[in-house]
């Protein structure tokens, strides 16, 4: 795993920006560093030695160097590939996955992208015709991240922005749209960035660059929702062991260790027993607790044992909020529960470079909970008119928002949640999304939110960046519709940035078995009714892995890698935001409302305040990220200490 970037410009040296921008993520391949420079486009690249440890440097060239490759990923078909390529008479000089990809590019062009069985973000600089084309592509999942900015016949790209904001050309400016969508979702959605001018390639998209500007940004490839109601559920369960064990087999391909992220859940357990199938007799499993009700510590150990791993296990009693800086730095956003990812990815980077995580199971095999609330409820609900729905919603919101002023009380804001869904299931992308948490069909709730000024930029409410992906798959059953929604919004943009993020914070590269191209399309084939039953999630999975893991894993609730925002609070949430959240620091940005938040922090604390304190959290990350990536001093200085944002 490594970092890239890039830049396509005319008529300016960029030799020591390069450099610096290299630098600058240094955390994604410590082992080496290198650059090069052609014409108006200079490539860097950061390198984590995984495969090919002696010959795999980057940039790469082909024979007559008229391609160069700069490339973050791992492909596991890579030696299929290569003897494809060699029976057409390629060569090859290294045993790398690198080298494969640049031959595969030179013999079918962009159509190479649909052959890659991995996870990658890559450029290559193609200089065979009079022109030099820079060509970028992004995995089909969006597992690694790639980010770039083109403005006036000017591109630059990198894996993180923070490379990008070192371009003296990049303006350092708010994307007030993007924040709004992000305090709905607690995460930024789209291509879209927190910073203005700045984008992510979406996940399975190549682009074509020419003299500094963008001249093709395409897919070339689409998940397709292809429901097979013929098969039994006899043979599902023959399959879904069947595909997974391929799936882990294909990504043990490395040079040196691999462990296993474990959650005591069933999908990280399900890939340490299917680790086991396949032959591999030393599996290091790694797991963390943080002492909370929902710590899976003792979980974790009875899959440990039951597989006699070497069990490696951290406790964490940390202060999360002294390290809020630390993983802001690394994750570009404001966001919740990133400390559990950043000291487990330390903790494990003293013991291997690679692990497996379980990420997708839930998006694949239907297991969270909001999956339960869908199909029910929106069938009870499906005729409430939405004009009736509309007005309800409104009047609802200003009387729970005038009672919660008179009593000093904010635990009512559950209940008219709960209403709310209820009234909106006639509409499955609002129900979700309020399920998800998002509140801006809500008028009041902008209004306590936001300040006047801040109301006045005419922002787009977050459910249009969702009814595409709805109306789109409108003749499937709603568990379906949000199984598809989930997998190209949340999981892309929250889940696997976040997974990308910490790992790569301290130099070990995630894989993540359960988005295998395979496996997702034998899960997308999968009719919802078999994926639950009785209300029970992962119904199917847990019955196709009776036969491999304890029955208490199989029997357990799913918990989540999360923190108690409730808990949180009292222990060192509230202390945090107070030195903060002033009210001079507040009023002096024009965006949130003071006496909101103001209220949230004097009222007496309450488990059912889950999302005021998760919304004082993300606004805490907030006004740190502001000052670490906006104010050029912070940035400059990489301010790391939380004393420095009091």
């Amino acid at each position: 795993m490594c970092g890239i970037c890039g830049i396509y410009e005319k008529g300016r040296d960029n030799q020591r920006l390069i450099e610096e921008m290299c630098a600058i993520l240094a955390h994604r391949g410590p082992d080496a560093s290198t650059n090069y420079h052609s014409g108006d486009v200079w490539l860097g690249h950061r390198r984590l030695s995984i495969i090919d440890l002696s010959t795999g440097d980057q940039p790469m060239f082909n024979e007559d160097k008229s391609l160069v490759i700069v490339y973050n990923g791992e492909i596991y078909n890579f030696r299929e590939l290569r003897k494809e390529l060699q029976e057409k008479g390629y060569g090859f000089h290294t045993h790398s996955d690198t080298e494969v990809i640049l031959k595969l590019y030179q013999d079918q062009g962009v159509q190479a992208f649909t052959r890659l069985n991995g996870i990658f973000a890559l450029a290559i600089l193609d200089t065979r015709e009079k022109t030099q084309k820079l060509v970028l592509a992004r995995d089909h999942y969006g597992i690694k991240p790639l980010h770039y900015f083109a403005r006036d016949n000017r591109f630059i790209f990198a894996s993180e922005q923070k490379a990008i904001l070192l371009h003296p050309g990049v303006p350092r400016e708010l994307n007030e749209q993007s924040l709004h969508y992000h305090i709905n979702l607690r995460y930024t959605q789209s291509e879209e960035t927190l910073f203005k001018g700045i984008h992510r390639l979406p996940p399975a998209h190549y682009m074509v660059v020419v003299d500094g500007s963008i001249e093709t940004i395409a897919p070339y490839y689409q998940l397709q929702y292809q429901i097979d109601y013929q098969k039994s559920e006899s043979e599902w369960l023959e399959l879904i062991p069947q595909y997974l064990k391929q799936a882990v087999q294909r990504q043990l391909v490395s040079d040196v260790p691999i462990g296993v992220y474990l959650s005591g859940g069933m999908d990280s357990s399900s890939i340490v027993a299917m680790m086991r199938e396949v032959g591999v007799e030393k599996i290091n499993t790694f797991t963390l607790g943080f002492n909370e009700p929902t710590d899976e510590l003792d979980d974790a150990q009875i899959v440990a044992d039951y597989y006699q791993t070497d069990h490696h296990t951290l406790r964490m009693d940390l202060n999360p909020m002294r390290f809020l800086p630390h993983v802001t730095w690394h994750a570009e956003e404001p966001k919740i529960n990133l400390l559990q990812g950043f000291m487990m990815s330390q903790f494990v980077s003293q013991h291997v470079k690679v692990v497996l995580g379980g990420l997708g199971g839930d998006e694949l095999f239907s297991g969270y909970d909001i999956h339960r609330f869908i199909y029910p409820f929106n069938k009870l609900h499906q005729f409430i008119p939405q004009k009736v729905e509309s007005t309800l919603l409104s009047r609802l919101s200003h009387l729970s928002y005038t009672l919660q002023t008179r009593l000093g009380t904010f635990a009512s804001d559950e209940y008219r949640r709960g209403l709310q869904m209820a009234l909106a299931t006639g509409n499955i992308a609002k129900f979700y999304l309020i399920l998800r948490n998002a509140w801006d069909f809500d008028k009041a709730q902008w209004e306590r939110i936001y300040t006047p000024r801040f109301l006045q930029q005419n922002l787009k409410p977050v459910i249009t960046q969702f009814y595409q992906f709805f109306q789109d798959n409108g003749q499937l059953t709603p568990l379906d519709q949000v199984y598809y929604a989930e997998f190209h919004t949340k999981m892309v943009n929250d889940y696997l940035l976040t997974e990308d993020r910490m790992s790569m914070s301290h130099s070990v590269e995630e894989r993540v078995p359960f988005l295998d191209p395979d496996l997702v399309h034998l899960g997308f084939s999968i009719p919802a009714r078999m994926k639950m039953k009785g209300n029970r999630t992962k119904y199917l999975l847990r019955k196709a892995m009776q036969p491999y893991l304890p029955e208490k894993i199989l029997r357990k609730k799913k918990w989540g890698f999360t923190f108690n925002p409730y808990l949180q609070f009292q222990k060192d949430l509230k202390k945090t935001a107070e030195r903060i959240l002033t009210r001079e620091r507040i009023e002096s940005h024009g965006i949130f409302n003071y006496e909101f938040i103001r209220a949230i922090l004097d009222a007496p604390p309450h488990p059912r305040m889950r999302w005021h304190y998760n919304f004082i959290w993300i606004l805490t990350g907030f006004y740190i990220w502001k000052q670490m990536f906006l104010d050029s001093e912070a940035f400059k200085t990489k301010q790391l200490d939380i004393e420095y944002y009091f």
